[in-house]
């Protein structure tokens, strides 16, 4: 069974950094593509950034140029350093992974992790 374990979130002013990471096990991580998504309150969910399982990233427009999204094939591992960051960033971040179709960073992602929380505020 896949699971997915998020960290890093936290407490952050407006500029600052933060550096997610998402721990998988149970799956060969270098199959797949990964996500990092995002809710707000009262927001749909939404896709931050993918990486496949070639290395093609994706990013939504809001966090281009801001985050970076990696993975580390040798440790199950994917990172979303994020920089810069905005009130309007403030949300829970969960991290996917898309097992069906890792040549998309699109999806679809079948196994979520349980979503680390990052407030941005002064």
């Amino acid at each position: 069974q896949v699971q997915l374990a998020e960290s890093g979130g936290g407490l952050v002013q407006p500029g600052g950094s933060l550096r997610l990471s998402c721990a998988a096990s149970g799956t060969i991580f270098s199959n797949n593509a990964m996500g990092w998504y995002r809710q707000a309150p009262g927001k749909q969910r939404e896709l931050v950034a993918a990486i496949t399982r070639g290395g093609s990233t994706n990013y939504a427009g809001s966090v281009k140029g801001r985050f970076t999204i990696s993975r580390d094939n040798a440790n199950n591992t994917t990172y979303l350093q994020m920089n810069s960051l905005k009130p309007e960033d403030t949300a829970v971040y969960y991290c996917a992974a898309n097992t069906r179709m890792p040549w998309s960073t699109w999806g679809p992602y079948d196994y979520w992790g349980q979503g680390t929380q990052v407030t941005v505020s002064s």
